[in-house]
């Protein structure tokens, strides 16, 4: 079952962004431009989880928090508010009015994504897939630990994410940049090399006597978790 994200943003390219990375994580996602659309897309259909901007037109942020806290059939419906209001007057205000998480613009989306999944995780824990598997690989991401063919895997934390977002695109290949954006961060400066690095320690962690290589390097291409042969 797919979350269903409701994202309530007025920056049109922030919102194509949000809407892409979300996804390309397995949501579902509708955008609207301002707080009095977004209302109506409540009623439509309930959404799973709204990320909301705190300066929205027509409905602000915080008065959409507040309407959807007031109401009986949407007051559980976890929220994370967007904003570029970073004093600490501002956040306590947010989570007042019944935000469960706020994240200060510039944010990168692989925090973003972690939030989103610590919320649904603690509110809704039936959407949030905190154990995944793939042949013989096991992700738990609450506990943090992996294992292969039932035996523990001791991965390093950029390791671990690696794994987690290969996991969720079995057999996919992608180009380093694409891991660089997934798991480091748009944001963050770091080199193509060193996806090479820390994928080589992945598949070392990960080649257990008498196990197939999970990892498999496409020329020119990238990387992709394959234990199809």
């Amino acid at each position: 079952m797919q979350p269903y994200v409701l994202v309530m943003e007025d920056e049109d390219a922030l919102a194509t962004l949000l809407q892409y990375n979300l996804e390309k994580e397995g949501y579902q996602v509708v955008v609207a431009g301002d707080g009095e659309e977004g209302l109506v897309q409540v009623d439509e259909r309930l959404p799973d989880l709204i990320l909301l901007d705190w300066m929205l037109p027509k409905v602000s942020g915080i008065e959409v928090c507040r309407r959807v806290r007031g109401r009986p059939e949407t007051r559980n419906v976890p929220i994370i508010m967007l904003t570029a209001r970073g004093e600490e007057t501002d956040r306590v205000r947010g989570l007042d009015t019944g935000a469960d998480d706020y994240l200060t613009k510039p944010f990168s989306m692989t925090e973003l994504i972690a939030r989103i999944r610590a919320v649904l995780r603690r509110i809704r824990p039936g959407l949030a897939d905190d154990r995944v598997g793939h042949g013989d690989i096991v992700i738990d991401r609450v506990a943090h630990r992996v294992k292969r063919a039932g035996k523990e895997v001791h991965l390093g934390p950029t390791e671990f994410r690696l794994l987690d977002y290969f996991m969720q695109h079995p057999g996919r290949v992608f180009s380093r940049e694409q891991l660089l954006d997934a798991v480091w961060g748009s944001d963050v400066y770091v080199e193509a090399r060193t996806v090479d690095v820390h994928v080589g320690r992945l598949r070392k962690a990960l080649n257990l006597p008498d196990t197939q290589d999970p990892i498999r390097t496409v020329r020119s291409a990238g990387y992709a978790l394959d234990l199809e042969g």
